[in-house]
């Protein structure tokens, strides 16, 4: 990464700190570290100040940390507890107040935080606000990532057959995106066939996909720690029926509407719109229970949201799923979901955003 957009970031992130009258932010949560300084390990603190950036971590990552992080932050390794680095430093350079992400720390940490400041303050999210605009840079990784999982996909979906189980075709999903060189899987690969589909979150499971049924896979990438987000839904083993149809269409054109019309300047609830009132028109709006997106970037889901109880602004930059559904108990359901970032002008697909509908026969 480079080290410019880290120190714009930090240079960000510390006007903010200075709005709020605070002297210094530790930041606990990994992805906003990552963001910050480019660590990637699984332990650390990250003590923002006015003047400096402390990144504290422990012996496993003493190589690490400073070629990660480079310039970006001074790096303090403890073989034995962080927290208790963090208050040394802290004793020899007090703050009068740190704020912490009460939405990231812990009971137990916030009670050790209290140990190594006089005063601490909780703030709202603060780096997630930052992280809601992405740079070119971060756009481009997504996109990257969303390229890769559709050819893993595409390779997969000509091997699936009935009486497959539900785990085998993500076993193989799986291993095609990971020999595509994703770095990981952004979150559980979902596949559900036949009235399992109805589950918007469900667990896959060792159940035989069966001759005609619906099969949704939900499935993501990750590139340079950007993830991609993205559904498909397919009938396996024969035809499409009238039901399955509609409902598909339904789908389908609820999705199409919103990701070519979804624009920087909307509220989220207004951009939930767009796909809800023709699932609504269509007769299917109790069955469309979710939101219609969220953002995307170095975590799945993150800012901003596109939902109908969201009256926050889409800014430019910000990269977000594209993801209606519809799903009814006993029969099954249908999702699709692409991922666009919003420009000036709109918006750019950075998923393929094939949709039309698959018989896999």
């Amino acid at each position: 990464m480079p080290a410019d957009l880290r120190d714009g970031r930090q240079d960000g992130l510390r006007a903010l700190l200075a709005a709020e009258g605070l002297d210094a932010l530790l930041v606990t949560h990994l992805p906003n570290i990552r963001y910050l300084t480019g660590f990637t390990g699984s332990a650390a603190l990250l003590l923002l100040r006015p003047d400096e950036t402390i990144l504290f971590t422990d012996f496993r990552y003493a190589t690490q940390a400073p070629a990660e992080v480079g310039g970006t932050a001074e790096v303090e390794i403890d073989s034995a507890s962080v927290w208790e680095r963090l208050k040394r430093h802290l004793a020899d350079r007090p703050a009068q107040t740190v704020g912490f992400e009460a939405h990231a720390l812990n009971v137990r940490d916030a009670g050790r935080l209290k140990q190594c400041a006089a005063r601490t303050a909780p703030v709202g999210e603060l780096v997630e606000g930052l992280r809601t605009i992405k740079a070119p840079e971060e756009i481009e990784a997504i996109a990257a990532a969303a390229a890769l999982a559709s050819a893993a996909l595409a390779e997969v979906l000509p091997t699936i057959r009935v009486g497959q189980s539900e785990l085998l075709v993500a076993s193989r999903l799986e291993a095609a995106l990971r020999r595509r060189g994703s770095e990981w899987h952004p979150f559980q690969t979902i596949v559900a066939s036949g009235e399992r589909a109805a589950l918007p979150h469900a667990h896959t499971t060792a159940r035989p996909i069966g001759a005609g049924e619906l099969l949704l896979i939900d499935f993501g990438a990750q590139v340079d720690g950007y993830c991609a987000d993205l559904t498909r839904t397919v009938v396996v083993g024969g035809r499409a029926d009238e039901r399955q149809r509609t409902v598909y269409e339904a789908v389908r054109a609820a999705q199409l509407f919103a990701r070519q019309g979804i624009r920087a300047g909307m509220t989220g609830r207004e951009a939930d719109a767009l796909a809800r009132d023709l699932i609504v028109a269509r007769g299917f709006g109790e069955a469309f229970g979710h939101s219609l997106g969220h953002g995307l970037g170095l975590e799945v889901h993150e800012a901003p949201r596109l939902s109908a109880m969201s009256n926050a602004v889409l800014p430019v930059g910000a990269v977000v799923t594209i993801e209606p559904g519809i799903y009814l108990p006993g029969w099954g359901g249908v999702r699709l979901e692409d991922d666009v970032v919003l420009t000036a002008e709109g918006q750019r697909e950075l998923s393929d955003g094939r949709i039309e509908l698959v018989e896999l026969v």
